[in-house]
């Protein structure tokens, strides 16, 4: 996918497109740097979830996203690190994975969750508020764990702003 223009106060990720499961809460903390990326935990009612997410800081990798993917891990997952608060969009061009999206505000909660994104699909799913980040789960993860708006994201991305 190739990155497209910025909007005034919208970024539109094309072709953004990642899975994220979940794994053992003895996982790596938070941040700690694994094989394929750094831990992450979402604090749910249910308890804390551990993935192993790439974290995607510049606009080639999140123009690149999961497009073109055919699997992923059910404990990994893609973190898009959008540098500021603002509205974002994203869409499901060339990404054969079904998503869950969590867009997340600065101080890591969970604003809203756009769940089971459909593959290869082009219609735009919008944050509907600023945000700083998306996170992307393999589609079901958030209904399976019970992960709801309001919950939270323990990563360094969260702590430092």
């Amino acid at each position: 996918m190739r990155p497209m223009p910025r909007l005034p106060l919208l970024a539109l990720a094309l072709g953004l497109g990642c899975a994220l499961p979940s794994a053992a809460v003895n996982a790596a903390p938070p941040g700690a740097e694994t094989t394929l990326g750094e831990a992450l935990a979402i604090v749910t009612r249910s308890g804390t979830h551990v993935f192993n997410v790439e974290v995607m800081r510049d606009d080639a990798s999140r123009a690149r996203g999961l497009m073109f993917r055919r699997s992923m891990a059910p404990d990994q997952g893609m973190l898009f690190d959008f540098e500021r608060v603002q509205p974002v969009a994203m869409w499901m061009k060339n990404t054969y994975l079904p998503l869950d999206m969590l867009f997340i505000r600065q101080d890591g909660t969970i604003a809203r969750i756009a769940a089971d994104a459909e593959p290869l699909s082009t219609q735009v799913i919008p944050s509907n508020e600023p945000v700083l980040s998306v996170l992307e789960l393999n589609a079901g993860t958030a209904a399976r764990l019970g992960i709801r708006p309001g919950d939270r994201i323990d990563h360094p991305l969260f702590r430092t702003r």
